[in-house]
């Protein structure tokens, strides 16, 4: 049991500092206001009228531009790019005192992993006579 939690806490753990030093960028797209499709790590689809604005008009008289109803919006999660370690020195007394302490933890919810009974494989004596009755002891 022992060694299955520390093995969950080491797969936890290297998760945690996966996770805490990736990057990652989030991209949305919004047509009018409204948001139209969202996306991870690459670019988000853009929607019909985007790419209606794409097009070249057929009359070139006119000079009027249509306003773009449409933006992208990156947002970049920076990860952490150096991991500090952190050392503690510590006197003779304070590591006695973890070590001691750790050692009666562990010890504490250790215990035998069934009753051991050290009569288990002996039989009862036979009872010849009443030995009560014999040295004539009774209980009130």
């Amino acid at each position: 049991m022992k060694q299955i939690f520390n093995k969950i806490l080491a797969i936890l753990m290297s998760f945690v500092v996966l996770f805490s030093t990736m990057s990652f960028t989030i991209s949305e797209h919004y047509c009018g206001g409204d948001l139209v499709n969202t996306a991870m790590f690459f670019e988000a689809d853009s929607c019909e009228m985007d790419m209606e604005m794409d097009m070249p008009s057929s009359t070139e008289d006119c000079n009027f531009e249509k306003e773009d109803c449409c933006k992208d919006i990156n947002k970049i999660v920076e990860g952490q790019n150096e991991l500090n370690i952190q050392v503690v020195n510590l006197d003779f007394e304070q590591q006695l005192f973890i070590a001691s302490f750790i050692y009666s933890y562990i010890n504490l919810f250790e215990g035998l992993d069934k009753n051991v009974v050290p009569f288990k494989n002996y039989s009862p004596p036979l009872i010849v006579t009443d030995i009560q009755v014999l040295d004539q002891v009774f209980l009130i």
